[in-house]
C-alpha cells in the first residue's frame, strides 16, 4: 500500500500551500525547481513547513481539502502545533455528520444533526 502524506509549503510572501504526495522530499523539489504546481511557481523561495504521513490517497486528499479550507490563522496554529497524524485527522473531523476515515459518526453530542432535505409540497425541486 502506498503511504501518502499532506504537506504545507510556505512562499517568500508568507503564503501557505496545501498538498498532498507519495514523496515528499521529491515533490518539494519539484516546486522548488518551478516544475511542481503552477500557484508555487514565482513565489520562491519556498519552505517546507509541515508534513505529516496519513495512509491511503482518499483520506490524505480528504485531509487536504479540509486544510485547505482553513483560515490562515488556523493553519499558522496547525503548522506550530505539528500535530501527530491522529490529532491532526482530530482537529479536523468537525462536519456534523461526516467523517474523514470514511466511519459514520454516531452525533453524540457532537453538534447539530443535520437534517434530510425533504421536498416541499408542490414543487419539482428536490
Amino acid at each position: 500500500m502506498t503511504r501518502w502524506s499532506v504537506y504545507l509549503v510556505r512562499t517568500a510572501a508568507g503564503e501557505l500551500y496545501t498538498g498532498v504526495a507519495t514523496d515528499v522530499a521529491r515533490r518539494f523539489a519539484e516546486h522548488a525547481a518551478g516544475r511542481g504546481a503552477k500557484y508555487l511557481r514565482g513565489r520562491g523561495p519556498l519552505a517546507l513547513v509541515y508534513r505529516r504521513g496519513i495512509g491511503e490517497q482518499g483520506l490524505a486528499l480528504r485531509v487536504e481539502r479540509r486544510i485547505k479550507r482553513l483560515e490562515r490563522a488556523e493553519k499558522e496554529r496547525l503548522v506550530r502545533a505539528r500535530p501527530t497524524r491522529a490529532r491532526l485527522i482530530e482537529l479536523l473531523d468537525t462536519e456534523p455528520g461526516t467523517s474523514l476515515t470514511g466511519s459514520p459518526r454516531s452525533n453524540g453530542g457532537s453538534g447539530p444533526r443535520r437534517e434530510p432535505v425533504r421536498k416541499e409540497p408542490g414543487s419539482s425541486r428536490a
